[in-house]
This record gives structure tokens, C-alpha cells and sequence, in this order.
């Protein structure tokens, strides 16, 4: 009988019935169910809102030093629970285990740095144009936040958002994805552990079309922040729209990686299988467009495709994998089904495009590394996010080609070039029209110091993460003050002559 997870609600474990539960499973081992959950209804999310709401009053007032010292305490249960998160991710996501360690790593790195928030949280102090008289702003809280997070990150995403939230004096309520909400709870139980007050973390547990829109529109939700698809995204923010909620939403993306022909062509292979195959694809920052310079075009298609081809498919949980199984059925046909789009398309198919089968293979849902060649950038494969291990490879004849081929998709999260030419570099970061621009190095492998998210249908508000224009500016409201100090009526702009 597999484990049974709660809901957390106003500091209270539950588990309501009136659903059918939902079944999480092992997408490398089907028949192994990581957990059961329930399928919450709208009254559940509707007592989750009010906990926060209630719990807000008390939260905002906590010093944030203080509140700092909780999430301090978080960061040491997640270095202590780090191998025991890692193994859970892989077994309930299925990334490889060097990546599942690599999730929970980035929520600690995230804890640690949103602890020390707490000591931060600037505004500014600036002089006034009158004597006796100071001007200050300060950053407050905005009240109840609804944070919808996806399964490729089932750690890493929601620390992004929770951490953050809470430091700035912000309550939540927490819906993670209905594909890995084991890692969610098993997360949210260290916040417990750690003594965080009742119903400053509320968990609710269900799938998106349901329990995510029920909570993305609850009228006592102050605001949302959102990962996932641009679909969803989108709706999200058409539902908030003129409504007063902050909204957030980081979303999809078709990376490109631009080599050029003066590129480590070595270096440039290996980063870009790594950033086309790692997670086995499934990042919103995965390269699926390889845009090379002619004249080293042949000798990188070969490179590449031969190492992927040797690429070993496989259970995370095992040593010797390098990339493990799509996450779902649903997901695995949607994969394959591009790859037929591609050939309809008139794509050339240069390895890959099948389900593994056979063995352990039978087990979960495993697919070949894929690579195309003679694509166009008005293919629906060179367009549109798959979310797979599928990349399409361009032939480039100039920089400037490369970079137009880059900026030809309705996305702008992430992109890369491999160039030896500095000039060329600082033409890159000027031109290439997305959120995070790498130089000599992959489209994934982001920081928590810096801001995270893309610009067109990648991203919209608030960036994620940290540093100026990251979370910190998502999760408060800048009030500004004036005190004046002179006892007499002082009248800004009005001078007397």
C-alpha cells in the first residue's frame, strides 16, 4: 500500500476524500507508486486562502530578521535531507541522480540567500528639497500569494517562489504540480520542522484545471506566481487582469545556441548535449535549436549526433545513466507526435524519434535522443516548445544569419554562443533577444544571485530568483514616506520669490 500524503492546512495534515486520490508514480517504473494524494476541492483551497489571510496579520508584523532565522533553519534540514530529497526527486521526476542532487542544492543555495534577505530588504533614504524634512522608501509586504509550481523541478521551483514570499513577510498558498507532489509535501515538512507559525504555508494538493485555477482566481488571493506552460500562463493572466493582483508567470521557450565557426567545437558539442538532452529535455532553458556556422557545420553534426546516439537511456536511480524517462504518457505521446510532425514537415531525421521498448524499457516511458537537420524556421518543430529530447540543427551563412535565426520564435528565455571573437560576444549579448544570454557555455545552468526569467511568451511580471529585478521586488510593494519635522506647513515645489 503506497504512502499517503496530506494537504496542509492552518498548521493541520488532512486528507480529504471527496475526490478520487491521485496516484503519483515512477515514470522510469510505473509500477512503483511514490505516493497518493488527494484531489482537493474549492473548499479545500477556499480554508487554505482564509488560513493565510488570517495568519498575514501576524506574519507581517514578525521582524524580517527574524523571519530570516526560520529559513536559515531550512537551508541546514535541506543540506541535512539532501540525499534522501535527490533520490525522491529522480524517483518521482525521473532526472538523472546527479540532477535530482543538483535540484535540491539549488533550493539550498536559494534558502541560504533569502535568509540573509532578511537583512536586507533595502529600500532608500534620499534628501528632500525642503529643511526639515527626510524622505524614505521602505519594502512591505503584499499579503496572500498563490504559488502554482510545475514537476521538472519539483525542489528547486518551488524554494524559487516560497522563500522569497515568506522572508518579505508574505503568506502562501502552495498547489504543486499533481506529477511530483511527493517531493512538494516532503519539501513543505521541513518549513514545519524548521517552526514556521501555523497557516503562514498552506499545501493543497490537485491538478491545475481544477485546484490551480480555483486558487489563481480566489478573490483573497493578493497574488499569484506561476511556472509552467505559456498556455496556462497566459490564461492566468488574462483572469487577473484588472483585478489589482501581482501576477508572475515564467513560462515556456525554444533556446537557441549559436556556434560559430571559430568556436572549441568540442566544448560546444558537449555543452550543447548537455543543454539539449539534459532532464532529457525537459527545461524550460533546453537548447532545442543548434544554429551552426556552415563551415563547421558537417564536422559538428557528426560530433553531435554520434554522441548522442551513445547517450545511455536509462533509471536515473542508476549510476551509469545519462538521461532518464519523460515524465507521463501524455507527455511521451506529445513528444513522439512532434517528431512525426517534423518528418510530414519535410525535416530530415538524423537519429532517434522512437519509444525505447524492451526490458526495463517496458517499465517507463524512455525515448531515444532525437536530432533533425534541414529544418526552416517556419516548421512547426523550429517553433513550437516540445519539451523533450528532440533538437532541430540549423545551418548558419553569416553571424548575422545565426542571429536573425536565433530572434525568429515568439520566445525569449534563453540563449547561448560558442565564439572565440570577444567582439562577436559583446554583438551576442547586445542582439540576442532573450531574458539570459550565455557566452561559451549552455542555455541551462542559471544562478540564484541573478534574476531569472525570459521576455515575449516566456515570461511576464517579476523575474524569479535573486538580485535587483528578482523575487524580492515580486513578493513586496515599495512605500514611500515623508516625514517632516519643521512645524510649520512646508509646501513641496512652492517657492516663494
Amino acid at each position: 500500500m503506497a504512502e499517503r500524503f496530506c494537504n496542509l492546512i492552518a498548521g493541520r495534515w488532512e486528507f480529504p476524500e471527496a475526490n478520487p486520490p491521485i496516484e503519483s508514480v515512477n515514470p522510469a517504473d510505473i509500477s512503483d507508486v511514490v505516493g497518493i494524494v488527494p484531489e482537493s476541492t474549492p473548499e479545500d483551497v477556499n480554508r487554505a486562502v482564509e488560513s493565510a489571510r488570517k495568519a498575514y496579520s501576524g506574519w507581517r508584523l514578525v521582524p524580517p530578521p527574524r523571519r530570516a532565522e526560520i529559513l536559515f533553519r531550512v537551508a541546514e534540514l535541506l543540506v541535512k535531507n539532501k540525499h534522501f530529497l535527490g533520490e525522491l526527486v529522480t524517483r518521482e521526476m525521473g532526472k538523472i541522480l546527479k540532477e535530482g542532487l543538483g535540484d535540491v542544492q539549488e533550493a539550498i543555495d536559494m534558502a541560504y540567500y533569502m535568509a540573509g534577505e532578511g537583512r536586507r530588504l533595502a529600500g532608500e533614504t534620499v534628501p528632500s528639497e525642503l529643511p526639515d524634512k527626510d524622505c524614505k522608501s521602505v519594502r512591505v509586504p503584499i499579503g496572500v500569494f498563490a504559488l502554482i509550481t510545475p514537476w521538472n523541478f519539483p525542489i528547486a521551483i518551488p524554494a524559487w517562489k516560497i522563500l522569497p514570499a515568506l522572508v518579505a513577510g508574505n503568506t502562501v498558498v502552495f498547489k504543486p504540480s499533481s506529477y511530483t507532489p511527493v517531493c512538494a509535501t516532503r519539501f513543505v515538512e521541513l518549513f514545519v520542522e524548521a517552526g514556521l507559525p501555523e497557516g503562514v504555508l498552506n499545501l493543497v494538493h490537485g491538478r491545475g484545471e481544477t485546484v490551480g485555477r480555483v486558487l489563481a482566481e480566489h478573490p483573497l488571493v493578493d497574488g499569484v506566481s506561476f511556472t509552467g506552460s505559456t498556455k496556462v500562463g497566459e490564461a492566468i493572466i488574462k483572469s487577473c487582469a484588472g483585478i489589482g493582483k501581482e501576477v508572475s508567470c515564467e513560462m515556456g521557450g525554444k533556446n537557441p545556441i549559436i556556434v560559430m565557426d571559430d568556436a572549441d567545437l568540442e566544448l560546444a558539442i558537449e555543452g550543447s548535449l548537455w543543454a539539449s538532452f539534459g532532464t532529457t529535455g525537459q527545461r524550460c532553458t533546453a537548447s532545442s535549436r543548434l544554429i551552426v556556422h556552415r563551415d563547421v557545420y558537417d564536422a559538428f553534426l557528426t560530433g553531435f549526433t554520434e554522441r548522442a546516439k551513445n547517450l545511455r537511456v536509462g533509471c536515473g536511480l542508476e549510476e551509469d545513466t545519462d538521461m532518464g524517462p519523460l515524465i507521463n504518457e501524455t507527455q511521451l505521446a506529445r513528444v513522439l507526435h512532434y517528431v512525426e510532425v517534423g518528418k510530414k514537415e519535410g525535416a530530415r531525421l538524423v537519429t532517434g524519434g522512437r519509444r525505447l521498448t524492451g526490458g526495463v524499457f517496458d517499465r517507463g516511458y524512455f525515448m531515444e535522443p532525437t536530432v533533425f537537420t534541414d529544418v526552416t524556421e517556419d516548421m512547426r518543430i523550429a517553433r513550437e516548445e516540445i519539451f523533450g529530447p528532440v533538437v532541430s540543427v540549423f545551418r548558419a551563412d553569416s553571424f548575422t544569419h545565426a542571429i536573425q535565426l536565433a530572434n525568429s520564435t515568439d520566445y525569449g528565455l534563453s540563449s547561448a554562443v560558442y565564439t572565440r571573437d570577444v567582439n562577436r560576444t559583446a554583438i551576442a549579448e547586445r542582439e540576442l533577444n532573450s531574458g539570459l544570454v550565455y557566452i561559451n557555455a549552455p542555455t541551462i545552468g542559471a544562478e540564484i544571485q541573478l534574476p531569472f526569467g525570459g521576455i515575449k511568451k516566456s515570461g511576464s511580471g517579476h523575474r524569479e530568483a535573486g538580485g535587483r529585478g528578482g523575487a524580492i521586488d515580486m513578493f513586496t510593494r515599495m512605500k514611500v514616506i515623508y516625514r517632516d519635522f519643521s512645524g510649520r506647513l512646508q509646501k513641496a515645489q512652492i517657492r516663494e520669490e
